[in-house]
């Protein structure tokens, strides 16, 4: 739809841009959007003339969420591998495997269509930027077709044919290794803007996620890391001397992981994933911690048929604030502007002259009521590139 569109009686607009608090909030706001990109941020008095009118009646508008770990590429359903969970069966990933084989025995339109319905469901939640990660194919073929649906629906896809050994090679890590770098990188990585790596006990020791990821980045793939959820390990600190754009869960960390992740140079966000341990019922990562330091953190879903099958980004900002200690502006930054560093994007998670116009209207008067009212469907409208959806 071409035009201008204007945004207006904004009760409070979160910008994440310059302002007097972390947020950049303006009261009684207007937000003027042209071919896809905010125009004009300021105060709805002065607003100036455009196409078509969109009145948030005095609600919050914030930018829409942005997604950095997901894993929409599956098929086939773990409930009962959840329910085993509350019923007091540790988590250990092994369920990966059991998905990897539904997966390979699904078609590309079955597939396909799981994808748009979980990007569909987090759409009307808010998430207007979703990174979507393979990982359940563990073949060539099936890695590379992985890719190609996600990329159908996202710009942000991830190889992660690193996701654990499959059964078939199960005494031969060694090889598949090898695997990974080899072909199954050159037949993913047309689709691919990332690599990653589960880089955790009974998945992918260091080294071996060291070499994957060497062989991505020469590839030119952006490096991503799965590390220290399941216990602590090497997986953090190895993310920061890979320049990693994040390490994600990061739930068991020493000092010197925390250290790392705080170090002047460091680039590397922390991005946190308190859907996993909602749905595993294992230690929440310790956001105050991190940010108490001057990490850069962010929250995700990690949407997953397993172990967080959840697509709901105002959820996880629920859980951030009443779990990992995190106050409610932060948890919405991270949620937004820290989702856009966590894939080194500038264009989103703000809402300032240029960014991409990605808008969220709540159906509340503040962004506070994303973790006062956990639960309850506060998205009202979504405006993704300057369109309503």
């Amino acid at each position: 739809m071409s035009g201008s569109l204007l945004v207006d009686n904004i009760g409070e607009l979160v910008t994440n841009g310059p302002g007097e608090d972390p947020l950049g909030i303006r009261r009684d706001a207007a937000v003027l959007v042209e071919d896809g990109r905010v125009a004009w941020v300021g105060a709805a008095a002065y607003a100036p003339a455009a196409d078509r009118r969109i009145d948030a009646g005095g609600a919050a508008v914030l930018p829409g969420f942005v997604d950095s770990h997901a894993h929409l590429v599956f098929a086939g359903d773990r409930a009962a591998e959840f329910a085993a969970r509350m019923a007091g069966q540790p988590y250990t990933g092994g369920g990966i495997r059991t998905t990897v084989g539904a997966t390979r025995a699904a078609t590309d339109d079955e597939l396909r269509a799981t994808v748009r319905r979980l990007r569909g469901e987090a759409l009307r939640q808010g998430t207007t930027t979703m990174e979507i990660k393979s990982g359940y194919g563990l073949t060539v073929a099936d890695e590379a077709r992985s890719l190609r649906i996600a990329a159908e629906t996202s710009t942000e896809t991830t190889f992660l044919g690193a996701h654990v050994v499959p059964s078939e090679y199960a005494d031969r890590p060694d090889d598949y290794v090898g695997l990974v770098c080899g072909p199954m990188l050159a037949a993913a990585a047309p689709y691919a803007t990332w690599i990653d790596v589960f880089c955790e006990r009974g998945a992918f020791d260091v080294d071996h996620a060291r070499a994957i990821l060497a062989c991505g980045q020469a590839a030119g793939l952006g490096v991503r890391l799965h590390a220290n959820q399941l216990g602590p390990g090497a997986g953090v600190q190895l993310g920061v001397e890979l320049g990693a754009a994040s390490v994600d869960h990061c739930t068991h960390l020493s000092d010197a992981d925390v250290d790392a992740l705080a170090g002047a140079h460091t680039t590397t966000v922390a991005t946190l994933l308190p859907g996993a341990e909602f749905s595993t019922r294992s230690p929440y990562p310790d956001a105050r911690r991190l940010l108490d330091a001057g990490v850069t953190v962010a929250l995700a879903t990690d949407c997953n048929p397993g172990s967080s099958y959840t697509s709901s980004m105002p959820f996880c900002v629920a859980l951030a604030v009443r779990e990992m200690r995190m106050t409610p502006a932060e948890a919405v930054w991270a949620a937004t502007a820290g989702g856009a560093r966590a894939l080194r994007r500038d264009d989103i998670g703000v809402l300032t002259p240029g960014a991409r116009a990605d808008l969220v209207v709540l159906d509340a008067p503040s962004y506070l009521h994303l973790a006062y009212r956990p639960g309850v469907p506060l998205i009202r409208q979504v405006i993704r590139n300057g369109a309503p959806q």
